[in-house]
């Protein structure tokens, strides 16, 4: 019986397996088919994807010759880059060239498997995918292949199609290019802030260094970059940047980039990161302007992606100097105006972050201007300020700081003068490294310099600062020269018979209405007084208004107007009239040091240039342009005019209005000119050594009295003393040696043919001038004086003194 019993219940048993086996089987198939079904769906899917999008990928086959958009860069002659023009700022550099420092920190941190996968990293994607599950973007593990194929040539759009389109190029890639070939790629095209791209560029923008010459510790903060070039800018976000480096050093080391030593000492390296584009900077952005109008005009858009160098003939040291000597001047001169009261005034709070956040803002709003820096005031009394500059410093201004803004301390300063807690200062470092207040310029000022013999620019400063004016001065500020005008003058009266000792009378004179057709005109000397018969020398010397005037008279004003363009001014902006003996046309600072150069190199006019090759990428000169040479064809003037001429000019600086340039400079090969328009409105300069020409201009733009007491002496000269101490250091004295056609008698040079007698004539000691009747041109109208006409020795009585405005345009 139990046997039976036992045999009962196994049966039934077998029987239900052996019933629903089949079905499970069955099942299990039907599954396995729908699987198989599915995946061969999926296939035809990718397969008709890949159909349709893979000859809609783009062509890769142009990354073989990898030419990304590449910057115009503006270089001095020693190789100095003085200026940038492009959207993106980039070095290529070759694989080969890039340090294996700097390969190995984004390799650490980016794809430490770059050179072993094929181009995507599958557990990458899976993952990524995974985490974005029902979200419409994706984000992930991107390897460098895939950044190059998303950075190249797709949209920063996150999205699943994309991610495909990616894939697809990813593979395109890796089939066309070598590990090499991407890599470097990748190390010149990817974004990495300040305008950045590529790690040549941003070692030079973060570091001031060639790629060459980095660390560990900055190539690893360099490496940072790329994920967030915002979130991790040493410059902006120097906390979150370091703590990404030190990752970026762990990574390193975890991969046998580095040892645990190099670690530890790149982690403790203190990095110097340069916190602002002033620094180490040549200030030569007119320059630099100047060539990108000059490039883009042969070169169109290109201009700005072909990765053109162009080489000047400025040399950066003597830029730097005439860019300081300029600032010092006009500040000199600054320092000397009523204070005008803070630039803005921002509400302190209790709260400290407030404050904070406030000061930073108004600070970031008013940025420093070089050695011309911004504070926020936070105490202030009669004896002390105290402020707050960036990177919260604060600094102290005691004493002779406070003289230059005292009227703003006062109790009784009016409201928007007064300088209180909040006011945004401006402050600046004297020579004994103490704080001093100061002021923005409302003056601006010019300089250029160059070489007489060929005309290549040494130095040009178009104004103050670039980002506040871009007005460039030297080139596009049309001024009244003044008396530095004069030379050219007494330069036309050589030809017409007058030597340096040629007698004019330096009397008073008036010309009436039936003279100038209006208003009486009686001009006046400088200093208001007259000294009666001197030479022509001496007259120049001293700068006398009487002399050039009879001189003009003599030679005739029409016969003036020719003689000028010779040195290449333009005769329509210096009209026939008496007053073109005072400097009433108007001339750019550029025009005067070419016109000067003219007495310096012997009597030849020279063309400005700027401009010495045009170099590509890959350094083949695409443009050479040698140094012209001084021909007959371009002769001017005879050279003994211009000896004569340079002879007059270096008395000027010896002994005249200039003598403070050869006491100074302690050498007597230096020539010049001062001027000074009338009322004080434009201060010049212009002088030479046989190896330099420079002019210095001084103003304001809208034109005013720049002060009773300011002349070109006093102003313009002591900018160009500056500069040519520097720029002159080393040079040897070079005086000229006499041409032919000249001869020296009793100490004073003549022309051979006025030697005899040894040129000695009187002009002006009566009551008309030498030339006489229609010898004689209206000042006003240029016609001939009219008879009975006649130029008063005796000064007329006061009412009859209506001074005629002899600098309107």
């Amino acid at each position: 019986m139990p046997s039976n019993s036992s045999t009962s219940e196994s049966h039934p048993s077998s029987a239900h397996r052996r019933a629903w086996l089949p079905k499970l089987l069955k099942v299990f198939a039907w599954g396995l088919g729908l699987a198989l079904a599915g995946l061969v769906s999926l296939l035809i899917i990718i397969a008709v994807a890949l159909a349709v999008a893979y000859p809609n990928l783009p062509d890769v086959s142009d990354l073989l010759d990898y030419r990304p958009k590449l910057p115009l860069r503006v270089y001095s002659a020693d190789a100095v880059l003085i200026g940038e023009f492009g959207e993106e700022r980039r070095n290529l550099t070759p694989i080969g060239e890039i340090p294996k420092v700097m390969k190995d920190a984004v390799l650490a941190i980016e794809d430490a498997r770059f050179f072993s996968h094929g181009g995507v990293d599958y557990i990458g994607v899976i993952r990524a995918g995974l985490a974005n599950v029902g979200r419409a973007k994706s984000q992930g593990a991107s390897t460098i292949t895939m950044q190059v194929a998303r950075n190249v040539y797709l949209s920063t759009e996150k999205s699943y199609t994309r991610k495909i389109y990616e894939i697809l190029l990813t593979f395109k890639l890796e089939h066309l290019l070598s590990k090499d070939q991407i890599l470097e790629i990748y190390m010149n095209q990817i974004f990495l802030g300040q305008r950045a791209y590529g790690f040549a560029a941003a070692s030079e923008i973060y570091f001031g260094k060639p790629l060459k010459s980095i660390s560990i510790a900055e190539a690893a903060m360099l490496a940072g970059l790329p994920k967030a070039p915002s979130a991790y800018n040493p410059v902006s976000n120097p906390r979150r940047a370091k703590a990404r480096q030190l990752y970026i050093i762990e990574r390193m080391e975890e991969n046998g980039f580095i040892t645990p030593e190099q670690a530890v000492a790149a982690k403790n390296e203190d990095l110097k990161v340069k916190s602002g584009p002033d620094a180490g900077r040549v200030h030569a952005e007119f320059v630099a302007e100047t060539v990108r109008q000059l490039v883009y005009s042969q070169y169109g858009d290109e201009t700005y992606t072909r990765g053109l160098n162009v080489f000047t003939t400025l040399r950066a040291a003597d830029q730097t100097m005439a860019y300081r000597a300029l600032r010092k001047g006009i500040m000199d001169y600054e320092r000397r105006q009523i204070y005008r009261g803070p630039e803005k005034f921002i509400a302190l709070s209790s709260d400290p972050r407030e404050n904070e956040d406030a000061i930073d803002d108004a600070l970031a709003e008013s940025p420093d201007n070089d050695d011309v820096m911004s504070a926020v005031v936070l105490e202030a009394g009669p004896k002390k300020i105290v402020a707050l500059r960036q990177n919260s410093e604060t600094i102290e201004i005691t004493g002779d700081g406070l003289k230059p803004a005292q009227s703003g301390l006062s109790e009784k300063a009016a409201p928007n003068i007064r300088i209180r807690p909040g006011a945004l200062i401006r402050v600046t470092k004297t020579p004994k490294n103490t704080w001093e207040i100061t002021q923005l310029p409302e003056v601006e000022g010019a300089f250029v310099a160059l070489d007489p013999r060929n005309g290549a620019v040494k130095a040009l400063v178009g104004g103050f600062d670039y980002e506040k004016n871009k007005f460039n001065h030297v080139t596009q500020a049309w001024r009244q020269p003044g008396s530095s005008f004069k030379p050219f003058i007494y330069s036309a009266a050589l030809e017409k018979g007058f030597t340096p000792a040629t007698v004019v009378n330096d009397a008073p004179l008036f010309f009436d209405a039936g003279v100038t057709g209006g208003q009486p005109w009686e001009p006046k000397n400088y200093d208001g007084t007259f000294e009666g018969p001197m030479s022509l020398r001496r007259g120049l010397a001293k700068s006398k208004n009487m002399i050039s005037i009879r001189i003009l008279q003599a030679i005739g004003p029409k016969y003036a107007q020719e003689w000028v363009t010779r040195f290449g001014f333009d005769g329509e902006k210096h009209p026939a009239y008496l007053t073109m003996a005072l400097g009433a046309g108007s001339v750019t600072p550029l025009q005067m040091a070419l016109g000067y150069s003219v007495f310096a190199n012997g009597g030849y006019r020279v063309n400005p240039y700027l401009i010495t090759k045009i170099t590509d990428q890959k350094g083949k000169v695409v443009v050479d342009s040698p140094a012209p040479t001084l021909v007959e064809s371009v002769r001017g003037i005879e050279a003994r005019n211009a000896f004569i001429m340079s002879n007059l000019l270096q008395e000027v600086a010896r002994s005249g209005t200039a003598a403070k340039a050869q006491a100074t400079l302690k050498r007597p090969d230096l020539y010049g000119k001062t001027g000074t328009t009338n009322d004080s409105i434009d201060t010049w300069f212009v002088g030479f050594q046989p190896t330099l020409t420079a002019a210095v201009w001084m103003g304001y733009d809208t034109p005013k009295k720049l002060g009773d007491r300011e002349t070109g002496g006093g102003l313009s000269l002591p900018v160009w003393i500056n500069f040519m101490e520097y720029a002159l250091k080393g040079v040897p004295v070079t005086e000229f040696s006499a041409p032919e056609g000249v001869v020296n008698i009793g100490g004073e040079w003549f022309y051979d043919e006025y030697a005899k007698g040894s040129g000695i004539s009187s002009v002006g000691l009566g009551s008309r001038p030498a030339a006489t009747g229609a010898g004689v041109d209206n000042p006003v109208t240029g016609q001939p004086v009219p008879p009975g006409a006649v130029i008063q020795t005796p000064p007329p009585s006061d009412e009859r003194r209506r001074i005629l405005d002899l600098f309107k345009n």
